[in-house]
């Protein structure tokens, strides 16, 4: 663990060291090993580390996208009506599959409800375990309903 700490602070030493400093390796009199740039450094010894270059900045760097219409406003994007079409029709089945997949379980969940006096199981010996399944099954009918209206306002907007 120590090794692995003062190897971290050397290289963290070493990032931010000026272009000309020099790195020492010292061996403390209790065998463990320090590394420095400033301070007392006799008796240590020099380690070569890489040179640091820098490249000045002479011009402005402009990022230019790859794809050209990945940068263009929402506006002037041109997508073939076919493709489009055929997408949105894509949409359109799978929102009318998960309709008819949230209608079955609000029709389920309602039946299970019982106009909020359901069946009570016989895993519900506490009553407060049946009340708390009837607070969950309202719970999930108002979710139900509510992805419902979801799904319908999302099918009104796809074009006809």
């Amino acid at each position: 663990m120590t090794h692995r700490f003062f190897i971290s602070t050397l290289l963290l030493g070493w990032l931010s060291l000026d272009a000309n400093a020099q790195v020492v390796k010292c061996e403390l009199p209790d065998k463990t090993i320090e590394y420095k740039n400033v301070g007392d450094t006799r008796g240590c010894k020099p380690i070569d580390l890489p040179a640091i270059t820098t490249v000045p900045r002479s011009a402005p760097v402009s990022a230019k996208p790859a794809n050209p219409a990945a940068a263009a406003p929402r506006g002037d994007l041109k997508i073939d009506p076919a493709v489009q079409k055929g997408r949105d029709d894509d949409r359109r089945r799978i929102l009318e599959a998960e309709l008819h997949v949230q209608e079955e379980r609000l029709q389920q969940l309602r039946a299970e409800f019982n106009n909020g006096e359901p069946e009570r199981r016989g895993d519900e010996r506490n009553y407060q375990k049946y009340l708390d399944r009837v607070a969950r099954l309202k719970e999930d009918i108002a979710q139900a309903e509510g992805n419902l209206t979801s799904i319908k306002r999302e099918l009104g907007n796809l074009p006809n």
